[in-house]
């Protein structure tokens, strides 16, 4: 298999993370992908021109980051990302729409951050970081609901790849700053093996 990827984005993150704890991690051809350039051979895979975008053995392109992970979680038979038919299901997966909502509004914050001055957007940037604000309060208020860290979902997975993504690009607010509980399971969970191994460079 052959992923294309950018060290730096959550959504990878996520699929490493979930490759590693499948036991597929060796089995996977890592593609250093630049989505911005004008041949990027992405837009070949990915008609969206987005990463992450897995090649399959059989040579089928999957994408975005939820149907990659899911494919990997089957392919390594790790039920434990997934859980069966049922309530558990559908909090692991409600709690993978929120993380990845968390990373879209923190990516267009810093997409924006990058434009030149004269063209940022002050109340794009505030909506933005509101969203991801309400984001945080809710799983603080259901901190005793997320997966323990020695047992992970995919709900799990894709929450500590954003709180990460959070403490890379906006550290300066600091996010766990009244989330005590959503903090004290993040340092947890930053303690496993896929965890660790995924660290972005430091910029």
């Amino acid at each position: 298999m052959k992923l294309r990827y950018s060290q730096t984005s959550p959504y990878v993150r996520k699929v490493l993370m979930v490759a590693i704890e499948a036991g597929l991690y060796d089995r996977i051809e890592l593609l250093p992908t630049d989505v911005w350039a004008p041949d990027s051979p992405i837009q070949r895979d990915n008609p969206l021109s987005k990463i992450p975008c897995l090649i399959t053995e059989d040579g089928l392109a999957l994408f975005d980051s939820p149907v990659i992970c899911e494919y990997l979680a089957h392919l390594g038979g790790d039920a434990r990302l997934y859980p069966g038919p049922g309530p558990a299901r559908w909090v692991a997966l409600r709690q993978q729409a929120l993380a990845d909502g968390i990373c879209d509004a923190a990516v267009l914050r810093r997409l924006e951050s990058l434009r030149p001055a004269s063209l940022r957007s002050a109340d794009w940037d505030r909506r933005q970081h509101h969203a991801v604000t309400r984001a945080l309060h809710r799983l603080e208020e259901e901190a005793g609901q997320l997966p323990p860290p020695e047992a992970p979902t995919i709900g799990g997975v894709a929450i500590a790849c954003a709180l990460a993504y959070l403490d890379f690009r906006f550290r300066d607010e600091c996010w766990r700053k009244g989330h005590g509980a959503l903090s004290r399971w993040f340092d947890h969970m930053a303690e496993r093996d896929s965890f660790k191994r995924t660290m972005p460079p430091m910029e």
